[in-house]
């Protein structure tokens, strides 16, 4: 694969890419944001075990 037919895939992308609709931003953003709440949640849950075996030492 050529830098040329890489910049050809690159371009026929970008023409194909539209921005989104104001409800499909809002979706996206809802869904990251509880992605990050669920990740953020079981690290404390983790961390909260961790505590409460080790006696909190």
């Amino acid at each position: 694969m050529g830098i040329k037919s890489f910049l050809a895939q690159c371009a026929r992308t970008l023409k194909l890419a539209v921005k989104p609709g104001r409800d499909e931003l809002w979706l996206s953003i809802k869904i990251s944001v509880l992605g990050v709440g669920i990740i953020g949640l079981i690290g404390f849950a983790i961390k909260y075990i961790s505590f409460a075996l080790t006696g909190g030492v």
